[in-house]
């Protein structure tokens, strides 16, 4: 029979192939081999590392928004004071699972609520083309019969305009008519 080989050579054999790289080789299989390395940390100095890792996650969200970082930062966090408070936490692996699946969905959960919270949905704002029958704006550029290339500023939007004139851009107009996505507009009587 022969003997187990020495922890190394054996992470190194899981790990690597004969040309010195990981080769088609599943994160299960390099968790595994990781496992023979012989690191040696306590669990107190797991679950700071985790806490700390955590931290960073959500001080990189709170400084870059966007980031995504709330969740898996708060799991580390919570992770690493659960190993930190409860022995032998990280010698259990099917504890170490359980807790990480119910505190990322417990995390998850919250920060949805929290976000839903904070910027509450709101239906996206539209013109409707009639609601601009009435309305006074000011000539971007040029406005002339026949052509869609004048634009006209109503409220804080752009439109493309008609008139039945030449109407030179800075003219304060009066929209009379509205078709598609162009008006049709007229100089304002002053």
């Amino acid at each position: 029979m022969m003997p187990f080989p020495p922890a190394g050579r054996l992470a190194g054999h899981l790990l690597l192939s004969r040309s010195g790289y990981a080769r088609g080789r599943s994160p299960l299989t390099i968790f595994i081999a990781l496992q023979y390395i012989p690191l040696r940390m306590d669990a107190t100095t797991i679950a700071i590392i985790l806490m700390i890792a955590g931290l960073i996650l959500l001080i990189i969200e709170a400084l870059t928004p966007g980031f995504f970082a709330v969740v898996p930062g708060a799991v580390l966090v919570v992770v690493g004071v659960l190993g930190y408070f409860i022995k032998d936490f990280f010698e259990t692996w099917y504890l170490l699972v359980v807790a990480v699946i119910i505190v990322t969905v417990a995390v998850t959960a919250g920060t949805i609520k929290l976000y839903q919270a904070l910027a509450k949905p709101e239906p996206p704002t539209t013109t409707v083309v009639d609601s601009l029958v009435g309305r006074e704006g000011v000539v971007m550029s040029d406005v002339k019969p026949g052509n869609l290339k004048g634009k006209v500023r109503i409220g804080s939007d752009s439109w493309s305009a008609t008139s039945e004139d030449i109407i030179r851009a800075g003219a304060e107009v009066v929209v009379y008519a509205a078709e598609g996505v162009h008006v049709k507009v007229r100089a304002k009587d002053l």
